[in-house]
């Protein structure tokens, strides 16, 4: 009978063997208490009986718990009830859990190793010391499986072991060298301190300026010194927009003229393509003279300049919304500066025309 229940018992605990997942580790100690029934083995003489456990453990890792469990039993002798025994000892199991994420309920197998102290009532008849009585202690071991499942702040159990205790001095049954008992049991388990917090991870770094371009110019808000530009500037290191000039080189004029020349019109063609390439852009159309003159009368020929290439591009398709001026600057912006005699103030550089990107 012996070798039949615990074949049974190693069945029981591989049938509940899985494969786990992990789940949120809980690594409280806790208290155990349980109630079941010990179904007593035939050899002893005894009958089945109740028991209860109380311990306490841990879990070591979201797989593997430690239990001491402390347990007694007082069952009756078949033969004569009036007979006391009684066991009573403690336990160390490790219980092997096989969780999986979002189930509540896990099985688990466990094994574990105690002493058990036993004290038996026997008739000593004729003796006037009568019923007599043997108190011994021994080891025992433990296998099993169980469920073990979450129902809010506990966690329930139930098990079911096999446990070999290995008394060789029975009085009742002395022919035997050890008892397998049977364990059915449903117990209770009550973590102990607050329950764990989840894990904080590091708190968010605020973005410094370097990351951030608020304006989207491509310049960030640690170096940009003018944080209002607009989309289209032409927009320097520091964030500020800077002047753009598309200098129409080549179309210059002949002296005291405002007239266009034959070789300025294919280099205005090219603006006027560039200017259709890109709609977005809108210029302005200033004119310039060299140093030669008054002020007054270079202000008013750099003004017909200017406006002899504002109507060569609106009678070619750029609309005149797109351009700003005509401007006359007169000889005050002049790109190298000579004598105001002649003929050194005659410098064909300064007989311009540009076209000032206004995008900034």
């Amino acid at each position: 009978m012996k070798i039949r229940l615990l074949s049974t018992a190693l069945l029981a605990g591989l049938a509940f063997a899985q494969a786990a997942g992990a789940q949120e580790f809980d690594d409280r100690w806790y208290l155990t208490g349980s109630a079941g029934f010990n179904i007593q083995d035939n050899d002893r003489g005894t009958r089945n009986a109740p028991f209860g456990a109380i311990g306490f453990g841990r879990m070591m890792s979201p797989a593997w718990s430690f239990d001491v469990e402390l347990n007694y039993q007082n069952p009756k002798f078949d033969a004569n009830q009036d007979l006391l025994w009684s066991q009573y000892g403690v336990s160390l199991d490790l219980r092997r859990h096989f969780t999986a994420e979002g189930r509540a309920w896990n099985p688990y197998v466990l094994m574990g190793l105690g002493y058990q102290r036993a004290e038996e009532e026997f008739d000593a008849f004729p003796s006037v010391a009568s019923p007599g009585q043997r108190e011994d202690g021994n080891l025992a071991a433990k296998i099993g499986a169980g469920i073990q499942g979450d129902v809010g702040a506990v966690k329930i159990r139930t098990e079911l072991a096999y446990r070999a205790d290995f008394d060789d001095m029975s009085v009742a049954a002395p022919q035997e060298d050890w008892f397998g008992d049977v364990l059915a049991s449903v117990g209770v388990v009550v973590p102990l301190g607050p329950e764990p917090a989840a894990p904080v991870g590091p708190a968010p770094v605020a973005p410094s300026c370097a990351d951030k371009d608020d304006d989207g110019d491509g310049v960030n808000n640690c170096d940009d010194k003018c944080p209002g530009s607009q989309a289209g500037q032409a927009i320097g290191p520091d964030g500020c927009p800077v002047p753009v000039t598309i200098d129409l080189r080549g179309v210059n004029f002949d002296f005291d003229k405002s007239t266009l020349r034959p070789d300025a019109i294919a280099i205005l063609n090219e603006a006027v393509q560039i200017l259709q390439r890109y709609p977005q852009l809108r210029v302005e159309v200033a004119g310039h003279t060299d140093l030669c003159g008054t002020d007054a009368y270079n202000q008013s020929l750099s003004e017909r300049r200017a406006r002899a290439v504002y109507d060569y591009l609106t009678s070619n398709g750029i609309g005149a919304d797109r351009l700003a001026g005509p401007t006359g600057y007169g000889e005050s912006r002049p790109l190298e500066n000579t004598p105001q005699t002649l003929p050194e103030c005659k410098n064909e550089r300064n007989r311009r025309t540009e076209l000032n990107v206004q995008n900034q």
